[in-house]
């Protein structure tokens, strides 16, 4: 999987300082003119894991954003659609997973060919690592690098 700084996406920056105030995540932005009109893609989550992302927050989030994002871009012919990550969004982008932490998350990890699954505890440019409970419920820490995982999404209880 490949790890893209999410500050190298053009204008995430100023996004996410944007929902950081309101008390979320900008998890994925993309911006691309379309016949016409400039498209524009956001997902947002909350700063706390354990809390869904409902209607109410993307509207909110929304009308803010689109404004702002008007206004850097120049342009009132757009069309914005503004989503959660949902309930089993699949991770496109490595550095997502810091934004997960505390979430429950498997991964396809290409060296052992099996999926893996757990809490994320931490993540940095290099590798992911989970919280893992076993059958007992004794829990163990397992670091995945970016370059042994195939796919990752979230686990849907």
């Amino acid at each position: 999987m490949e790890y893209i700084p999410l500050d190298s996406i053009p204008h995430y920056t100023e996004c996410e300082k944007i929902v950081s105030e309101m008390g979320y995540h900008l998890v994925e932005l993309k911006i691309a003119p379309q016949g016409g009109v400039m498209q524009i893609l956001a997902v947002i989550t909350g700063k706390d894991a354990s809390v869904n992302i409902g209607i109410n927050d993307c509207s909110k989030v929304h009308r803010v954003l689109l404004e702002k994002l008007e206004a850097m871009l120049g342009t009132d012919n757009t069309y914005m659609e503004l989503t959660s990550p949902g309930m089993e969004r699949n991770i496109k982008n490595a550095a997502e997973f810091a934004l997960f932490c505390g979430r429950e998350i498997r991964v396809y990890d290409k060296s052992v060919t099996d999926w893996i699954g757990g809490k994320v505890l931490r993540a940095d440019t290099e590798s992911v690592t989970f919280e893992i409970l076993d059958k007992e419920g004794s829990s163990s820490e397992k670091t995945v690098p970016y370059s042994d995982i195939a796919k990752a999404k979230f686990i849907h209880l």
